[in-house]
C-alpha cells in the first residue's frame, strides 16, 4: 500500500487547495452547499492529477533510472509493476471523469482538459523549455477555474494573475534543481539543456520581484478594499514577502534539492509564514464583522 501512495503522489494533493481560492475569497466559504461542491471538485483534482502522475512515471521509467531520486520511484524501481501501475492509471482516470461528469457539465470539461493538457505534456511538451512550466502554471489555473464553476464564484483578474506567476516561479525553481543535477553528470530529462543556472536565478528574481508588487498592487486596488474594507490587509504583505524571502533562501544559500512541495512541507517558517497569512485573510473575510 506504501508503493501505491507513493506512486499516486498523495504528498501534492496539497497543490489542490487552490480549487478552494475562489469560494475563500468570495467570502463564501461557510455555505455549505458551494462547500461541497467545491470539496467534490477537489477530490476530481486529486484522482486526475494521480491519474497523471502515474502516466508521466510509465513515461519517463528509464531517465527515471538514471536519476539519483527518482530511480526510487515504485515503477523505476520495480516495486510496483507497469501493468500494475497502468491498471491503476486507467481506474484513476476514469474514476475522475465520471465524478466530474455527475457533478456538471463544466467541471468535466475543466478534469477533461487539465488531462488532455498534462497527457501532451507528459508525452512531448515538458521537454520543450519554458513551456514546460507555462503548462505547470495553466494547471494551476484550471484548478482556479475548477472552484470557480462549481461554487458559481467568477475568480478575480488578481487570484488567475498570483496563481500563474506563482505557479511559474515554483517551476522554475523545480528546474534548477534538475540543472543542478545535470552539472554533476546525472542523467536528467532533455528540456534542461534549454536551462542554465544564471537563466534560471534571473528569472526565479524577476519573478519574485514581480508576484510581490503584483500582491502589493492587489492589497491597494479600490475594488479589493471596497472587499476587505480593512487596513490590515496591508499587514499581509508581510507574510508574502518573508515567504518568498524564505524560500529563495532555501534555493540560492541552502541549495536545496527538494521539490517546492518538499519544502513546503517540511520548513518550519514557510509553513509558518502561510498559517499567518491564512489566519489574518480568514480574520478579515469572515470574521471581523
Amino acid at each position: 500500500m506504501k508503493d501505491y501512495l507513493k506512486l499516486i503522489r498523495v504528498e501534492q494533493y496539497i497543490k489542490n487547495a487552490f480549487v478552494l481560492a475562489p469560494l475563500f475569497f468570495d467570502s463564501q466559504f461557510l455555505n455549505l452547499n458551494h462547500l461541497t461542491n467545491v470539496i467534490l471538485a477537489v477530490l476530481c483534482f486529486c484522482i486526475a492529477s494521480s491519474s497523471i502522475y502515474v502516466l508521466n512515471d510509465y513515461f519517463d521509467i528509464n531517465e527515471d533510472r538514471n536519476h539519483p531520486q527518482k530511480k526510487f520511484r515504485p515503477l523505476a524501481s520495480g516495486s510496483i509493476s507497469i501493468n500494475n501501475g497502468l491498471l491503476l492509471m486507467t481506474i484513476l482516470l476514469i474514476s475522475s471523469i465520471t465524478i466530474s461528469y455527475l457533478i456538471s457539465v463544466e467541471l468535466f470539461v475543466v478534469i477533461l482538459s487539465y488531462l488532455v493538457l498534462n497527457f501532451l505534456y507528459s508525452k512531448w511538451l515538458k521537454h520543450i523549455a519554458i513551456l514546460d512550466v507555462n503548462i505547470i502554471a495553466v494547471g494551476f489555473i484550471l484548478r482556479i477555474v475548477a472552484g470557480s464553476v462549481v461554487s458559481d464564484v467568477e475568480p478575480s483578474i488578481w487570484i488567475l494573475l498570483i496563481t500563474y506567476l506563482l505557479a511559474l516561479f515554483l517551476g522554475i525553481s523545480k528546474r534548477r534543481t534538475d540543472v543542478i543535477l545535470a552539472e554533476n553528470g546525472n542523467d536528467v530529462r532533455k528540456n534542461i539543456e534549454g536551462y542554465n543556472l544564471i537563466f534560471i536565478d534571473i528569472i526565479l528574481g524577476i519573478l519574485a520581484s514581480i508576484i510581490i508588487v503584483c500582491y502589493i498592487f492587489y492589497c491597494i486596488s479600490p475594488e479589493v478594499q471596497l472587499h476587505y474594507q480593512s487596513n490590515l490587509l496591508y499587514v499581509s504583505i508581510i507574510f508574502v514577502i518573508n515567504g518568498i524571502f524564505r524560500y529563495l533562501k532555501l534555493v540560492f544559500v541552502d541549495q536545496s534539492t527538494y521539490s517546492p512541495t518538499k519544502i513546503v512541507l517540511n520548513d518550519r517558517f514557510i509553513q509558518l509564514t502561510i498559517l499567518g497569512w491564512l489566519l489574518l485573510m480568514s480574520y478579515l473575510l469572515y470574521f471581523r464583522n
